[in-house]
């Protein structure tokens, strides 16, 4: 970057940069904010909304110590300013302190939460900072007091030499203050199998907020105002119209883009707008089952049926949205009403069933789908798409089937095995096509430290647990 590096300080996200000045007998030119060089040398794509100045005619106006829920890029047109700043989110840092002076050739970007205060050290000083989102009398702020003992900011000139506003001499101490609170992350469809195992995984922290369609309809044309979506940090899109067959008919086709295609759509939109992390949960049927090694991430997208269509249509709306994880799975298995379940319960009941024996892939546990989203969140890995299933051999629907006869006690010769065609032949409303190979390579995630659980071991488990697990 030209305009020179940005450098951390003592408060974690809370970045110095250093701007180079043009002057000449004329006077200076600077370019306060360039967004393309700035964020290649390091600083977050903030996307700010409003740009505000505040003039002070004398020395020594201080003002702060302010927390907002917005992200700030702070600088001055003119004059000189001894900034100080309190870290005031909840966590270890909260309570960190860090001062310096910025003058025209110097910016500093405060996260959200961060306190914020100066004091100019000359006169007609104009203080100038973008924002990323709009002041409204609804946020969460917290105020420190700018004489607390415990920061113990050296003031080049005494507070009580300075000019402050009444109010600001009335903000409490640190021992009082109520810290800003991360984020949110915003779980969707949090009745599925996967929004069950994600519940499990994150639990029920004030932080995180479960939605079912009740809560939030992702088909709403409304949906850009049904939330503040600034306050969030993270969604977590689980829902999804999975009722393949009945997609093929003319209402199912229509829910199916709503929630697999507009829906996610939206959510992208929302997402690039509020610099939010979108985790999307896509499926193995936007492929066509042709392969004959699993599938990798940027293979081809051709779906067979409407499902398959809706979900690659959704796909690719998620990965406009600049943060995103594409979570592609299969065979998932949590929860709620699946495959393993219907077995196990076949078993019991004495029945033999005919399972189709021509398509291929792997199980995919809601838990260790919920996990891997944790995962990518926790180690910042790289935004795209990753695949995410049970590790192990590819197997056919009637080799896991007569797997779940086995581990629950009974003969796995009672399973007949069958082609598709033969399963569906009686049929009487219309049936999608299925991708015969739906496995999908797992080294991607891999390479992020994430290792999947064993399916054979997973598939144990579950059926030990009583077919309770998430």
């Amino acid at each position: 970057m030209a305009d020179g590096p940005v450098r951390p300080t003592t408060i974690p996200g809370l970045l110095l940069v250093d701007l180079t000045v043009h002057g000449d007998n004329r006077g200076w030119f600077k370019e306060n904010w360039q967004r393309e060089k700035m964020v290649a040398a390091g600083l977050p794509d903030f996307g700010p909304v409003q740009n505000n100045i505040s003039f002070n005619d004398a020395v020594g106006t201080t003002r702060g110590i302010h927390a907002e829920p917005w992200d700030k890029y702070v600088s001055v047109a003119t004059g000189r300013i001894f900034g100080a700043w309190v870290d005031l989110r909840e966590g270890p840092s909260f309570g960190a302190v860090f001062t310096t002076e910025i003058a025209p050739g110097t910016a500093i970007f405060v996260p959200r939460g961060v306190g914020n205060a100066y004091q100019t050290l000359e006169p007609g000083t104009a203080y100038t900072y973008l924002v990323n989102d709009h002041w409204s009398p609804d946020a969460e702020y917290a105020f420190l007091n700018l004489a607390d003992e415990t920061a113990g900011i050296a003031w080049p000139i005494p507070l009580d030499e300075a000019e402050l506003s009444e109010k600001d001499t009335r903000h409490p101490r640190l021992a009082e203050v109520a810290p800003i609170a991360p984020r949110k992350i915003l779980v969707l469809g949090a009745d599925g199998q996967v929004g069950r195992a994600l519940r499990a995984q994150f639990g029920d922290q004030p932080r995180i907020e479960y939605a079912t369609r009740d809560d939030l309809d992702l088909t709403s044309p409304a949906i850009a105002e049904a939330r503040h979506w600034r306050d969030y940090s993270v969604i977590i899109n689980a829902a999804a119209y999975t009722a393949v067959d009945a997609a093929e008919t003319a209402a199912g086709r229509l829910a199916a883009w709503a929630v697999n295609a507009t829906g996610p759509a939206s959510l992208a939109r929302i997402a690039s707008t509020h610099g939010i992390t979108l985790v999307h949960v896509s499926s193995d049927y936007v492929f066509d089952g042709t392969a004959e090694a699993p599938y990798r991430e940027d293979a081809p997208l051709a779906p067979l049926g409407v499902y398959g269509q809706s979900k690659a249509a959704g796909d690719l709306a998620v990965v406009t949205a600049p943060r995103h994880y594409v979570v592609r799975t299969s065979w998932v298995i949590g929860d709620g009403a699946n495959f393993v379940r219907t077995m196990a319960s076949l078993a019991a009941r004495g029945t033999d069933p005919t399972v189709v024996a021509d398509q291929h892939g792997r199980l995919a546990f809601a838990a260790d789908i919920a996990r891997g989203i944790r995962h990518l969140l926790d180690t910042d890995a790289p935004f795209g798409v990753y695949n995410l299933t049970s590790s192990g051999p590819v197997r056919t629907w009637s080799e896991i089937a007569g797997e779940v006869y086995r581990l629950t006690g009974h003969d796995p010769g009672r399973v007949r095995p069958v082609s598709t065609a033969e399963y569906f032949a009686a049929a009487a409303g219309p049936i999608a096509a299925r991708p015969e190979y739906s496995a999908l390579r797992l080294s991607k995630i891999e390479a992020t430290g994430f290792a999947p659980s064993d399916g054979d071991a997973a598939l144990a488990a579950y059926l030990a647990e009583g077919t309770t697990n998430l």
